[in-house]
């Protein structure tokens, strides 16, 4: 089985070349998170829902014996999820994306705070935090322990997104530091560092969902000749820049659905306008990345939606419906295969 924690198909180590798989992340309508996940290989990911009493145990932090309930996507190995992105009870979300060649696990310990693996970060964050606030807070006093969870599952090169309904932050582990950022527009792709995708955008401050203006010349009438032409130069390739701006800019314009079935149903529109068709990206070894599941996580109803790239129906597991009370991990395997809804006529 293929590990979440390999799955920047490679061994992280800077000596070698790494591939550069993709993700997108985003978090809006004051409550609702998701995310693509961008690969060309599945990695055993499941449904899991980690009950409140389901002790975490840490390589150097205390366990969690009692602990917020968690639901996301995960690798399961040795009854331990390994989330790739999650939500707790309280409605705060974190997912981890690839950020090959920047991540730098390689700190030097000093004895201050509490020493937390990547693939401990988000099992320790939503154990404990309800919202950013106290998220914050955490990650102002821990150090990363660069520490596989095998020897033979190396650890991606991650850096995260956190939201709750309010605010979103970055952690970006890198080798000045380990950097937290606020992130006001709620997106997150993947390289370069985080500051670049906040300046790059600034490129873009012209776009609008409205037709243009005609400020070429006065001394004739350039009307629009169809619709859309307020967004011309919005990019539309597949580059974790240009997702970040197709992503923020289509978060923008969304209108403000009242509903949660109506908001889950735009912010899958949204994933699919920056999602990897199988085709049109080609790695270097010849592989092609693709979205292999998109997910929208409920704070309000608790519920993980997601549809996978071989299924595009939309599936749904409420956290509620299992003993949050409980000690015993709960996971549930993705729906992959195609489901064709044949009408009669």
């Amino acid at each position: 089985m293929t590990s979440l924690f390999i799955f920047s198909k490679v061994v992280y180590n800077k000596k070698k070349k790494e591939e550069l798989s993709m993700c997108t992340s985003l978090s809006m309508y004051h409550g609702i998170f998701g995310r693509n996940l961008d690969l060309h290989v599945p990695f055993g990911q499941q449904i899991a829902i980690t009950p409140r009493n389901y002790p975490f145990h840490f390589r150097k932090a205390p366990v969690l014996s009692s602990h917020a309930a968690i639901i996301g996507t995960a690798t399961v190995m040795q009854n331990y999820p390994l989330y790739a992105e999650a939500m707790n009870e309280h409605g705060l979300y974190m997912a981890g994306l690839n950020f090959p060649g920047n991540a730098d696990y390689d700190q030097q310990a000093d004895g201050k705070g509490s020493l937390i693996t990547p693939f401990e970060l988000i099992p320790w964050i939503l154990g404990q935090c309800e919202n950013i606030q106290q998220a914050k807070q955490l990650l102002s006093n821990f150090q990363i322990l660069n520490e596989p969870f095998s020897p033979q599952m190396p650890l991606a090169p991650l850096h995260w997104q956190i939201a709750d309904a309010q605010h979103t932050l970055v952690c970006e582990i890198m080798t000045d530091g380990i950097h937290v950022y606020d992130d006001p527009i709620g997106v997150l792709t993947n390289n370069p560092p985080f500051p670049f995708h906040q300046m790059n955008i600034r490129q873009y401050r012209h776009l609008s969902a409205q037709q243009p203006q005609n400020t070429f010349t006065a001394e004739t009438d350039l009307s629009p000749f169809c619709e859309g032409m307020g967004a011309i130069g919005l990019p539309g390739d597949a580059s974790s820049p240009s997702r970040y701006v197709k992503a923020a800019f289509l978060k923008s314009n969304a209108p403000e659905e009242k509903n949660e079935e109506d908001q889950i149903i735009q912010f899958f529109h949204i994933l699919d306008a920056v999602s990897m068709v199988k085709g049109s990206v080609l790695t270097d070894d010849k592989q092609y990345d693709l979205t292999l599941y998109s997910c929208a996580i409920s704070k309000k109803t608790k519920t993980y939606y997601y549809k996978t790239y071989r299924n595009n129906q939309i599936h749904c597991l409420c956290m509620n419906d299992v003993d949050l009370n409980g000690n015993r991990l709960t996971a549930i395997p993705m729906i992959d295969q195609p489901q064709f809804d044949h009408i009669q006529p």
